[in-house]
């Protein structure tokens, strides 16, 4: 098998962990939404990408999902003395991670170079992928103005009412080479249990992709993200309800429509899965609620079997 992961940020990462136990380097690739990015301090910050890695390399705050474990803060504190904002929390050794990808930036390196370079330096050999080298930024149209993404997420968090997401620089950019590459030669694709809006639009906006997706030969699953009419991270059900969308995971599917074969429910959900079935979809309910390791690993495996019986491998 040679599957394909599509992500966001902390859900999306917990079931790459899992991929990543039961696939080898050669057998995944893995797909990261970067308009969520953001220059802070002077620092180039890739909060998903950053995500996966710390996820993957086993040095993220479990608490949080995000950020590294036992981080501190000093620097940020001193950058509040000295009248900066700091509203967007960086911490000491996470910010280690945005000077080297700033200055390998400033050298000219794509973003696909430094991030297999810093994948390289925290020994993750499965590789990680940005979605696009050209920069697109995820806009946030609210009832107090256009919000840059992490202005609306963090700053306001999450509170201002939503009646549309854009995608700057998106119309301009292009694929990355490796997803292009990805796209051609994997035979399953992973849509991870993100944010349909925040997270995998992103990477739809990017010219040619959903095309290339509505046309992939291989077997397409996606996971849901809302269990029991509640998102398990983030704003995905709030901003499913300002849009007029059901919050459910019917609602997420609608997302997907020509996207995914086979749509993944959680077992708490499983009296929807004819609703989404009308969609035109297969459903597989499955435990989606990864609370430790083992969790990650269970639903990986179960969903990669399911990929090997839908393609008769």
């Amino acid at each position: 098998m040679r599957a394909l992961a599509l992500t966001g940020g902390v859900g999306g990462a917990k079931l790459c962990f899992g991929l990543v136990q039961i696939l080898q380097p050669d057998e995944l690739r893995i797909v990261v939404n970067t308009g969520d990015d953001e220059e802070f301090h002077g620092l180039y910050v890739c909060p998903d990408l950053d995500t996966v890695m710390y996820t993957l390399a086993e040095l993220s705050n479990p608490h949080t999902g995000w950020g590294i474990r036992n981080e501190t803060f000093a620097t940020l504190s001193a950058l509040d003395r000295l009248g900066q904002e700091t509203w967007f929390g960086l911490g000491d050794q996470d910010l280690a991670t945005h000077i080297v990808r700033t200055n390998m930036l400033r050298e000219g390196k794509s973003l696909s170079e430094v991030t297999e370079h810093l994948c390289g330096r925290l020994g993750l050999e499965h590789p990680i992928i940005p979605m696009s080298d050209y920069p697109v930024r995820t806009t946030v149209s609210t009832d107090i103005g256009v919000l840059p993404f992490q202005t609306y997420f963090v700053r306001h968090g999450c509170e201002p009412i939503v009646s549309s997401l854009g995608f700057e620089g998106s119309q301009s950019a292009k694929i990355s080479a490796k997803f292009s590459e990805g796209l051609n030669s994997s035979d399953t694709l992973i849509f991870c249990p993100s944010n349909p809006y925040l997270s995998v639009a992103p990477i739809l906006s990017v010219p040619g992709v959903r095309e290339r997706i509505e046309r992939f030969e291989g077997t397409r699953l996606a996971v849901s993200p809302i269990v029991g009419g509640q998102a398990l991270k983030g704003p995905a059900a709030k901003i499913l309800e300002e849009l007029g969308e059901d919050v459910s995971c019917v609602g997420v599917a609608r997302q997907y429509l020509g996207l995914c074969d086979t749509f993944v429910i959680d077992e708490l959900d499983a009296e929807l899965a004819d609703d989404i079935r009308n969609l035109g979809m297969n459903v597989l309910v499955l435990n989606t609620i990864m609370n430790n390791n083992r969790d990650k690993i269970q639903l990986a495996r179960h969903l990669l079997e399911a990929a090997s019986e839908s393609d008769g491998s």
